[in-house]
């Protein structure tokens, strides 16, 4: 997950609007990207939440992990829906603190410091 979010850190870095996604075919290309990605991070997230009977998850309520898995679900069922606003939001508004609390998931797992 952080691999993708790092991504999608780095790729939108100059995304200042929705019209940087919306406005020309390389950033329809650029949304494409950014959404396989937070698929990707979906994706992850439900399992992570499925193989630990959702008790892992909860021990970081500084993110939205149902949000995370609704966007998911929006990106492979209903993807010629997708609000290119939203994404673009998630971008600048989630990605960054999301992306801290994975660095922290991980660290806490490797010092076995599961009593966040």
């Amino acid at each position: 997950m952080a691999t993708s979010l790092q991504k999608i850190i780095e790729r939108t870095a100059d995304v200042t609007s929705v019209d940087d996604f919306v406005g020309s075919p390389s950033g329809m290309d650029l949304l494409d990207i950014v959404c396989m990605r937070l698929f990707a991070v979906g994706e992850t997230v439900k399992a992570i939440d499925k193989h630990t009977n959702k008790l892992f998850l909860s021990r970081y309520p500084s993110i939205n992990w149902q949000e995370i898995m609704r966007m998911r679900d929006v990106i492979a069922h209903h993807y010629f829906e997708i609000d290119a606003n939203r994404v673009f939001n998630t971008v600048r508004n989630d990605i960054l603190l999301l992306f801290q609390v994975i660095e922290q998931m991980q660290e806490d797992l490797k010092n076995h410091d599961l009593n966040v």
